[in-house]
This record gives C-alpha cells, structure tokens and sequence, in this order.
C-alpha cells in the first residue's frame, strides 16, 4: 500500500533521528505505521490500550521519581528507579511538546524481568501507539510490558 507523503516523511525522522542513535525505527524494515498497526493487533488479543499502559508507565515513573537514583517499591512484586539527565526531547511527530529526559527502570522482583523506558515513549505509546521500531533502544514489545505493568 502507498502511504502517504506524510507518513514517508515521518517514517524517515523517526529512522534518521538525531535525537537518538540509530533512531526509534532501529533496524526495524517495517514502516511506521505496521509497526503500530502489529503492536496495536497484539493490544487488542492482551485486552489493553496503549493509553492504559502509558497511564501505568506515569504511575511507576511519578513514584519513582519522587526517590531519585535509588530503587523504590511500586507493590509486592515490582520496584523502579528513576535516572534523570537534564534537559527534555521533542516528539517526533508534528506537534509541540518536550518530555523529560529520565529514564524510568522497572523490575519485577518475582521474576526479575526489567524493562525500562523514557518520559518520551510514555507519551508516543499515549498518543501514537508507537512502541518503537525493533532493535531500537528503548523498543518494548508490548506483551512484554503489559507482563511487567500489570
């Protein structure tokens, strides 16, 4: 299918972007918008929207983030930390906004899964559906985050 100019342009910022080494496609050969249409398929048969991760993502990062640097229990069987670099990245789509640079870790201890993600894939998973291109540093296959979440 042909998409259209728009989307061509975005598929390239989000390959090419300075923000990020390698970008938030990595080496993902899919295009931007099959890459949100899988991982919304995937939301779909776990029975969840991308908003209601990003909601729990805020969650984890706020209580985190009021223990800076240090490890901080969410509940009996995840704890996260919080890391923060000065300054705040612009999404990539085409509208105003910056977002923090932290980096929020969460593991769960039952398990010891980790998963960590920054304040920007918050809101590009809220607002895009966008998990990120694999291969791509802070890609988080969605069923993988969902086990972690929730």
């Amino acid at each position: 299918m042909k998409q259209s100019p728009d989307i061509v342009d975005l598929d390239k910022i989000l390959r090419t972007s300075p923000l990020v080494a390698g970008g938030f496609m990595g080496d993902d050969p899919r295009s931007v918008t099959e890459v949100i249409d899988t991982d919304a398929g995937t939301l779909f048969v776990l029975g969840v929207t991308a908003k209601q991760i990003a909601a729990r993502m805020r969650q984890i990062t706020d209580m985190a983030a009021q223990a800076l640097g240090t490890w901080t229990d969410i509940d009996a069987r995840r704890q996260a930390m919080v890391d923060e670099v000065r300054g705040a990245l612009p999404c990539s789509w085409p509208h105003a906004g910056d977002y923090f640079k932290r980096v929020t870790t969460l593991q769960r201890t039952d398990s010891g899964q980790t998963i960590r993600w920054s304040d920007l894939n918050i809101h590009m998973i809220a607002a895009h559906g966008f998990f990120e291109g694999r291969g791509s540093t802070f890609r988080t296959e969605p069923a993988e985050l969902v086990a972690a979440l929730f």
